[in-house]
């Protein structure tokens, strides 16, 4: 096998979207395969699909091409459910804290401490 064959099946396996992840791994998955990546945890692997409880409560099986590692960090672009009322709104994670709290700083001034349950990206 070509050291370039080699090297770009290795970068395939690595940024594969799902390629090690296991249970409880914290990952990001497109809610009923719609556009928008929200935060959860694998809760149960078969084949293909993987079972994830989101942060909201809610539980989906994706296959595994809907799923990703969870790589939100101070600076990732997201969108927010802005006082839980019902509206996204893009902006930026600002700090982080514990395991889900978020500090939001929106596109249009606004500010809000949130949680991952409450924020989405693509």
């Amino acid at each position: 096998m070509s050291k370039s064959i080699l090297s770009l099946a290795l970068l395939v396996f690595i940024t594969s979207p799902a390629s090690a992840l296991e249970i409880g791994d914290w990952v990001l998955a497109r809610w009923q395969g719609g556009a928008y990546f929200f935060p959860g945890v694998v809760a149960a692997m078969k084949g293909n699909s993987i079972t994830i409880r989101y942060d909201d409560g809610d539980v989906d099986t994706r296959p595994i091409n809907q799923v990703r590692v969870y790589d939100w960090h101070v600076g990732s672009r997201v969108e927010c459910n802005f006082n839980n009322a019902g509206d996204w709104y893009p902006g930026t994670i600002n700090s982080m804290w514990g395991n889900t709290g978020l500090r939001i700083y929106y596109d249009d001034g606004d500010r809000e401490d949130t949680t991952t349950a409450s924020c989405r990206s693509h």
